[in-house]
């Protein structure tokens, strides 16, 4: 026995080495797949959509801000100067870099040797930097954004058509794309429980990435009790871009975008004025951008597996966070998909294609190879979506916020005096469970409770009765 404790390491380092190994040459290949995909789908669209589209392949360029509220984009000896409106650099702004600074394997492997080999000299050199961008000798008001950031803001902003809806790569079902022929410009709802005349108080719920409304609706609406169905009204909405809500071709989904749409859709048409708020993973991110917006509104904060990453100091955050959730390892499978969904829009873009447009033949095999004994909503929900609308979302709010979640984590502190709860799966591999202990050194007050044997999806579903006790609870001590 003593023998085989002593091997367990040896063995565990080997079989990490083998990992990096295949990894390296995994997402090295992939990396050279990326750039042909590039080709194949530009010339694809040209001759489905008689137009080039513009994608994040091209290198990132310098935008200065110009009397009058234009942009000067400059960069590789060219100069291009774009009429916006006053809100356009704040709009640029909430893009996340991520989308466009993403090293390929081997320049990453290289970069990381030299840092390694000249640590002191880097360190210099990144506070000498730091010091220049927050105002040093030759600052000026300038920030870093892709062209194709700036050839979509500009084409919103003018009123230019959008692109034909659906495109040619997304799916053209009735159910994905039902908001386009009704003419709805906000998010799809489901509501229940009671009546505007009847209810005390409402609950809005916010579910992840690629997912949808049916991720409350089919486990934790038909088992609230009598008296919950009486006192509350529930709102579950599908986030902008994906389920049944439209999905603007245009979009940048942004985190501002997002929550304006929540408000637009929920809080205003059903006039809710106070209200309990319920996120799962990347909803939490939302919920919190929204409790920051109406800290007075706030009933009670609900967070499952909320996706807070804190940055080290001389960190780049937006950087930092992809490799937290995106890591380019092979294994386990969960890092090797958002690895692939998150550094390679064309491969996503390949996979969304095989995927999404093709869901209807995905539910029909489950069911076949299930008789039919499996319900596939949450396959709807990991389906209906676009690429354009995954992409930017989850570049935009993971990555993208990820300078701005200390403040937000802060303001709830000092500002919400409601009741907050946490929950996270033990063994929840998407988003680990130390990201619930990092809102908890923030949020001391916080509820924690993390689960033995629950991930990212049996947090909820599966325990779905259990669960919506626990919130009924959760929303009763709130009213005492």
């Amino acid at each position: 026995m003593a023998s085989i404790a002593k091997t367990k390491p040896t063995l565990a380092r080997i079989g990490s080495a083998i990992i990096d190994v295949v990894s390296f040459v995994v997402f090295s290949l992939l990396d050279v797949l990326d750039v042909v995909l590039c080709f194949v789908y530009r010339v694809a669209d040209f001759f489905v959509e008689s137009e080039w589209k513009p994608c994040y392949c091209s290198s990132p360029r310098e935008a200065i801000p110009t009397n009058g509220g234009d942009i000067l984009v400059s960069g590789q000896g060219e100069s291009k100067i774009v009429r916006m409106m006053s809100s356009s650099k704040v709009q640029m702004e909430d893009v996340s870099d991520t989308l466009y600074v993403r090293a390929s394997r081997v320049s990453e492997a290289s970069n990381s040797a030299v840092k390694r080999l000249n640590s002191n000299n880097s360190r210099n050199h990144a506070g000498h930097h730091h010091k220049k961008k927050n105002g040093g000798p030759g600052a000026r008001s300038s920030f870093v954004v892709n062209s194709t950031v700036v050839e979509m803001l500009h084409g919103r902003m003018a009123g230019q058509k959008s692109q034909p809806i659906p495109r040619w790569s997304d799916c053209d079902c009735q159910l994905c794309n039902s908001w386009s022929s009704s003419g709805s410009k906000t998010l799809y709802v489901k509501s229940a429980g009671g009546k505007e005349n009847k209810a005390n108080e409402d609950v809005v719920f916010i579910h992840g990435f690629i997912s949808s409304s049916a991720f409350w609706t089919e486990t934790l609406f038909p088992n609230f009790s009598e008296k919950a169905n009486s006192t509350y009204r529930f709102f579950a909405i599908d986030l902008l871009g994906f389920g049944r809500s439209p999905k603007p071709a245009e979009s940048l989904y942004t985190l501002k975008e997002h929550v304006d749409m929540i408000e637009k859709s929920v809080l205003e048409p059903y006039k809710v004025k106070s209200f309990h708020i319920v996120a799962h993973s990347l909803g939490c991110i939302l919920a919190l951008a929204l409790a920051v917006r109406h800290p007075k509104s706030i009933r009670s904060l609900t967070l499952l597996a909320p996706p807070y990453f804190p940055v080290p100091e001389g960190e780049e955050a937006t950087q930092y966070v992809m490799r937290r959730v995106a890591p380019r390892r092979v294994w386990p499978l969960i890092a090797f998909g958002a690895s692939m969904a998150c550094w390679y829009e064309h491969v996503s873009r390949t996979i969304c294609l095989l995927i999404c447009k093709n869901h209807r033949l995905w539910e029909f095999l489950i069911k076949l190879v299930t008789r039919n004994r499996l319900r596939t909503y949450l396959v709807e929900g990991f389906c209906c979506h676009t690429h354009n609308a995954a992409w930017h979302t989850l570049h935009n709010i993971i990555c993208g916020t990820a300078g701005k979640l200390d403040d937000y984590l802060d303001t709830v502190r000092d500002r919400l005096k409601c009741e907050i709860n946490v929950f996270h799966g033990k063994d929840d591999e998407v988003i680990p469970v130390e990201c619930t202990h990092n809102v908890k050194k923030r949020l001391r007050r916080a509820n924690v409770k993390v689960m033995e044997r629950e991930d990212h999806i049996t947090i909820v579903v599966g325990r779905q009765k259990e669960f919506a006790r626990e919130l009924e609870e959760i929303w009763r001590r709130s009213r005492g």
